[in-house]
């Protein structure tokens, strides 16, 4: 049990991002699946960008408060955080917007269904995760080094 809380303490930005993040994600699918049902499943793109909205809400409260643990409460500090991460965010949402397109749209990754545990998943889905795993690639390492960076002090 030693070795497992050392392992923890040592990993934890890791594992809290990638404990957050799966969260976030949860956050992003569910938001896009009702939408998608609501809106129909040609308007993806608007249905992302709704999903999207709302998971970078839940994304940097999650990553401020438990992942990077920023403490400050001071305005100037929390408003160059909250411009910086949208501001990264607008760039990997651009990225997931633009992978959508080319493998939905352009390569027909939405005329295809894979079937997974007796579940047909479409094609709109799988292209989803591919590029959703690019995206939170560029996300931990802009929000590790540019929004949430320690300062020497801490």
């Amino acid at each position: 049990m030693k070795k497992l809380t050392e392992l923890f303490i040592k990993y934890k930005e890791l594992i809290t991002y990638v404990f957050f993040g799966g969260l976030t994600t949860v956050v992003n699918f569910v938001i896009y699946w009702l939408f998608s049902k609501l809106l129909g499943e040609n308007f993806y793109y608007i249905t992302n960008a709704i999903a999207w909205f709302f998971s970078v809400c839940f994304a940097f409260i999650t990553n401020k408060l438990f992942v990077f643990e920023s403490k400050s409460t001071a305005p100037k500090t929390v408003i160059k955080e909250v411009s910086v991460f949208f501001s990264a965010r607008v760039f990997s949402f651009f990225v997931e917007e633009g992978g959508l397109i080319l493998l939905v749209w352009v390569l027909g990754f939405g005329e295809y269904s894979l079937e997974l545990f007796g579940t047909e998943i479409n094609g709109q889905y799988i292209a989803k995760i591919l590029v959703g795993v690019i995206v939170v690639l560029i996300n931990y390492f802009v929000s590790k080094f540019a929004v949430f960076r320690k300062s020497k002090s801490d």
